[in-house]
């Protein structure tokens, strides 16, 4: 993608990336891919990852059949038809059910967004380590986290100044269909504030703030895909702004000023 002033923005998916395990070496498993995808990693590219690959490494697999539901979930998998399993789960993820409906549960999670479901998912999972009953993946204990640990790793081989991000596939208020956003990051700005930048005629720019880590989320969204494309990595080289420490808790918007609510 190039822009008018010359700009470009190039996504390559990491070929032949294995299935993930709980306590896979993700760190390993990315430079391994990037070396056979002959990929030399420079100042500023970016690795995005998605995050069911990071909670399987870490574990956060969870059998059905281990869960027992509380009174509170069977009461609201009554009200919504879902799993009350399932249900208990979700609860447990989150910090207050904001709204819900048939087959829909709208949380704040613990990690602060609001999502549906607590991000629990059952797809893309394979179920030969469960009871047989099915399994469910809760997202990343600590996102950010983990994106600074594989940064590191990769830093340190590589020797060069790079950021990882790692994304989920979220809806949104007011339009259907979901989109690649942030959940987690290192080494790149959330929000790029452009507040008092002059626009093409010279006016000073009053509140654009640019959500940059979701725009870039978005964009490696579409590389991966969402059904048995078995690509969830993606190398990213052309980022339009510069690098700097960053941490997901700048895109979260103030409860008080969010009117959606």
């Amino acid at each position: 993608m190039v822009s008018r002033s010359g700009r470009k923005l190039q996504l390559k998916a990491l070929a032949e990336i294995p299935l993930i395990r709980k306590g896979d070496d993700l760190s390993d498993i990315i430079t391994t891919s990037l070396k056979d995808n002959q990929i030399d990693l420079q100042d500023g590219d970016i690795c995005v990852i998605a995050q069911k690959i990071v909670s399987k490494a870490e574990g956060r697999q969870v059998d059905l059949q281990s869960i027992e539901p509380s009174p509170a979930a069977d009461e609201l998998a009554v009200q919504t038809g879902k799993d009350p399993r399932v249900v208990e789960l979700i609860l447990q993820e989150s910090k207050e059910v904001l709204r819900q409906r048939q087959g829909l549960i709208i949380v704040e999670h613990k990690l602060g967004f609001v999502c549906a479901n607590a991000g629990i998912d059952r797809s893309n999972i394979s179920q030969e380590d469960g009871s047989g009953e099915g399994s469910v993946l809760l997202l990343p204990e600590n996102p950010d986290r983990s994106a600074k640990l594989i940064r590191q790793h990769l830093e340190k081989a590589w020797k060069k100044s790079i950021a990882v991000l790692i994304i989920d596939s979220h809806g949104r208020a007011w339009r259907n269909g979901t989109s690649g956003l942030s959940i987690g990051f290192s080494g790149l700005p959330g929000v790029v504030d452009l507040r008092g930048e002059p626009d093409l005629f010279g006016y000073s720019l009053k509140v654009t703030q640019i959500a940059a880590a979701d725009e870039l989320a978005a964009a490696a969204s579409l590389i991966m895909g969402q059904a048995d494309e078995a690509l969830p990595v993606v190398h990213v080289r052309g980022f339009p702004y510069d690098l700097r420490e960053g941490s997901f808790q700048e895109i979260l918007r103030d409860p008080a000023e969010d009117l959606f609510r």
